[in-house]
């Protein structure tokens, strides 16, 4: 219930809406009326506001998502300058081609190897490079309530990850492709990832894989030997799923390629068989003449 102002005698009207829902074969119709009278009267003596209006929402409309690659992440803490994490999928083990930009999403088979390369720029020398954890979601979130662990403490999870030598400032490794449970087509990759000082002894690069509840908190060194963690993340992979006729038309092509081959092993031994019993019929039967 809501109040407006009567123009004439300077009072405040009650108002109240009705509404109505209707719909077509195309629409979804929500109607809605909102009126000045008093719904406790039966009659009135001034003249009321009546405004009528409708939404009208299609029931089927055509949706487009777009898809972003995600520019390097940038960062500044002191001690080690400005610096920047990219995140890249590469064609293939060698890493010489990482994957266009502009074909994002990327597509994917199940069990295809993924190959992905994080790489640190920074200006300061003698840096290295270290990813903590690695996890897959089907959301650009990476908060996301399902998720996967594919790197934790700097330790592999999954049994399919392969790290590849890589330089200081780079992390280089691949997975093979998965989809999650449901409804779920995409896939995106979350790593937490920082930067130390080489050689620096006590930092969580210099450590490395550490087995889960071994983890502790300790005071940082006066001297700034590591970064914060980040999170950077890249994606989405689309799982590319065969449909049952891609499915099934090798196993039809099989079976007759096998009724073929069978055919032709019958005809063969029909045709040796008879080719024996002509010899047999037309052989010359020795004469018991004699001089």
């Amino acid at each position: 219930m809501h109040g407006q102002k009567c123009g004439k005698c300077g009072e405040i009207l009650p108002t109240r809406e009705t509404k109505t829902r209707e719909e077509d074969e195309d629409n979804i119709i929500f109607k809605n009326k909102i009126t000045s009278a008093d719904p406790n009267e039966v009659i009135s003596r001034q003249h009321d506001v009546d405004i009528a209006f409708s939404c009208v929402y299609p029931k089927i409309t055509n949706l487009t998502l777009g898809f972003k690659h995600k520019n390097p992440y940038a960062f500044s803490e002191k001690g080690f300058g400005a610096f920047t994490f990219q995140f890249e999928f590469f064609e293939s083990q060698r890493f010489r081609t990482q994957v266009d930009a502009s074909t994002y999403p990327v597509d994917v088979y199940l069990k295809q190897m993924m190959f992905m390369q994080i790489e640190a720029t920074t200006s300061i020398p003698n840096t290295v490079l270290f990813v903590e954890s690695c996890k897959a979601t089907p959301y650009d979130n990476p908060n996301s309530r399902i998720s996967y662990t594919i790197i934790e403490h700097g330790c592999a999870r999954d049994n399919t990850v392969q790290i590849y030598p890589s330089s200081r400032t780079q992390f280089r490794f691949g997975i093979e492709a998965f989809e999650f449970i449901g409804a779920h087509d995409e896939v995106y990759i979350t790593c937490s990832v920082m930067l130390c000082e080489n050689g620096a002894s006590g930092t969580r690069c210099s450590r490395g894989c550490v087995q889960s509840g071994s983890e502790h908190h300790r005071r940082r060194r006066e001297a700034v030997a590591e970064t914060s963690r980040h999170s950077i993340s890249q994606g989405p992979l689309h799982l590319v799923k065969t449909s049952d006729n891609q499915v099934s038309r090798p196993s039809l092509n099989l079976g007759l390629n096998l009724i073929f081959i069978v055919g032709c092993l019958l005809a063969c031994g029909v045709v040796i068989y008879r080719s024996r019993r002509s010899k047999a019929n037309y052989q010359q039967l020795p004469t018991s003449e004699t001089d």
